[in-house]
């Protein structure tokens, strides 16, 4: 059977570039080997989220009293928790399910393999296609110390798949996103939890001071976080384990749960992908592109967490299968990858887009910062928001808005209005003249903006 585009991968990326090229005319085929959402809405973004909504709500009920709330006995269920972020994924996947069969995309579940040519072998068939795109996302990487296999040590995907991993004690391996925000469910639900990160700060891609507030943020939750920390074994069993590591002095500690999650990032998915001798250049397992997807094979593209030197993110994978399906087609790319919100779901969110000071004076900016905190914010104070800020990085020359990092409520939401400031060049004059709704946390940029002003 052919086809004018075969997508191997229907995570979010790969539907995205399915439903890209069918309303253009394509006939498409889309390769699945597990379900249609991929890594973000089974077991990622979406289940993250919901029990990261449902964790904070158990959370708030403890600390109501200051609202003039009395609440007794109150208890969360775990299976109940799991159970509607089950309902949530669900629906969500059969709303992808109805958009895919509504093109006319012809799905075929199974793992995939790319040969030379076009073609594809899957569940004994064969297919062709005129252009192949790449979009099987990502899997769980391990550090390889003694006992990383062992029962009892857990990847996110253990966590966010169906009944998940119900524990009173949890060592967390990484302190990037996915280790952090397994760090906030948690201690939410009053868990006792131990964070080790090999870096110097938690988060360490992120804008120092963001490091540092959210480092604050978890200790206040009962959190402990080992900086500087080098794993050197994992022992024991379900229910009682323990990590022995070196911590920055070199002193050997050991931290103890009933289990351990490995969060220490995700490598590309491509064991197995494709026929020997028709791989296209790789790097460390993920495919090389040039700026417009394509590989070192014609035809053949890669976007999402596959392709090498991109932002591990669901909506890059979008923005990137818009952008090639585009180039297949013969037109120009429609969407701006340079500007790229990263967002972490704590209490406050924590959400970043462009450069950060110290990245905008490397560039070569003369750099000026404002800063609005959540203290002078009327709608954070009705909330009861205590701590955090939004940051504009501005050009001190022209104004521009360079990029802007935000620790407050909402801050997931605000951050593609920055994102669309710096897309669009404005300055902060620009935001600073358009008028903001009262009382918003909104108001903060708003804030901030009219602070660069004010000198």
């Amino acid at each position: 059977m052919r086809y004018d585009i075969a997508i191997v991968g229907g995570g979010p990326g790969g539907y995205t570039a399915a439903h890209e090229a069918a309303r253009r005319g394509r006939s498409v085929v889309l390769f699945e080997a597990s379900l249609l959402g991929g890594t973000c809405l089974n077991r990622g973004c979406i289940p993250t989220k919901a029990l990261i909504h449902a964790a904070q709500a158990y959370a708030n009920m403890h600390g109501a009293e200051g609202l003039g709330i009395t609440c007794e006995a109150v208890s969360y269920d775990f299976a109940a928790m799991h159970a509607r972020k089950d309902d949530v994924v669900v629906g969500l996947r059969t709303g992808v399910e109805k958009l895919v069969h509504d093109d006319g995309i012809c799905v075929v579940h199974g793992r995939a393999q790319v040969g030379m040519g076009g073609t594809i072998t899957c569940t004994g068939e064969t297919f062709e296609a005129g252009d192949v795109i790449l979009a099987t996302g990502a899997q769980p990487s391990h550090i390889l110390v003694t006992g990383f296999d062992l029962a009892g040590v857990d990847t996110s995907d253990d966590l966010l798949e169906g009944a998940g991993l119900d524990v009173r004690s949890l060592v967390i391996i990484g302190g990037g996103v996915i280790g952090v925000e397994c760090a906030q469910i948690y201690a939410n639900l009053g868990c006792r939890v131990t964070i080790l990160e090999a870096m110097e700060r938690i988060l360490p891609p992120m804008d120092r001071e963001i490091s540092q507030r959210v480092t604050m943020l978890l200790k206040r939750c009962g959190v402990t976080i080992e900086t500087g920390a080098r794993v050197c074994a994992i022992t024991g069993e379900p229910g009682d384990m323990a990590v022995t590591y070196a911590d920055k002095h070199g002193k050997t500690l050991e931290a103890r749960g009933e289990a351990v999650l490995m969060a220490t990032g995700r490598k590309a998915a491509t064991e197995g992908l494709f026929v020997p001798g028709a791989e296209p250049v790789l790097e460390r397992g993920a495919v090389v592109t040039n700026a417009a997807g394509l590989t070192s094979i014609p035809h053949l593209y890669a976007i999402g967490d596959v392709r090498a030197h991109t932002v591990q993110l669901a909506h890059v994978a979008s923005a990137q299968a818009r952008n090639v399906v585009a180039v297949i087609c013969g037109e120009e790319p429609p969407v701006d990858e340079a500007v790229i919100p990263s967002c972490v779901y704590t209490s406050p969110e924590v959400a970043s887009v462009g450069r950060t000071a110290d990245e905008a004076k490397a560039a070569g900016f003369s750099v000026r910062c404002t800063k609005q905190v959540v203290g002078a914010n009327a709608k954070c104070l009705v909330e009861g928001s205590e701590m955090g800020y939004v940051k504009l990085v501005c050009d001190e020359t022209t104004g521009q808005v360079l990029g802007a990092q935000l620790v407050c409520p909402r801050a997931t939401d605000l951050v593609a209005e920055l994102a669309l400031a710096i897309h669009l060049g404005a300055t902060a004059k620009d935001v600073a003249a358009t008028i903001h709704p009262h009382p918003t946390v909104s108001e903060m940029v708003l804030d901030a903006a009219r602070a660069y002003q004010a000198g």
